[in-house]
């Protein structure tokens, strides 16, 4: 059964002159790992963790290192758990797309309740 659905977008120039007047603002949402992808990729996976947040119950307590979107070997993403998050989601099954084009990058997170 469905317990959460998410799904955002994001301007990648828009998120790229964010990230330029911000400073910091790049160590803030993404860990070590994260910060090693092209600027669509990391604008997608921006858009994973806020597509997480929606998905998520309203009270969840969600800190943006405690989510790092990693690639599986065959390329499919899927989200690294951490702290609290990692415990609250455990037994529940997390789907996570993204996509980037035209300028624009997207995300969509289904979380199937816990068996």
């Amino acid at each position: 059964m469905i317990d959460g659905i998410g799904i955002d977008v994001v301007d990648i120039k828009r998120f790229h002159e964010s990230l330029e007047r911000t400073p910091g603002l790049r160590e803030k949402l993404f860990t070590e790992s994260e910060r090693t992808v092209n600027e669509s990729s990391l604008a997608a996976r921006f858009a994973a963790k806020e597509a997480l947040y929606k998905a998520l119950s309203p009270d969840h307590g969600l800190h943006w290192h405690d989510a790092e979107v990693i690639n599986h070997l065959n390329g499919k993403p899927a989200f690294l758990f951490r702290g609290e998050i990692a415990e609250m989601i455990s037994g529940s099954r997390v789907h996570l797309s993204l996509s980037h084009d035209a300028g624009i990058a997207s995300a969509i997170v289904v979380i199937e309740e816990k068996a």
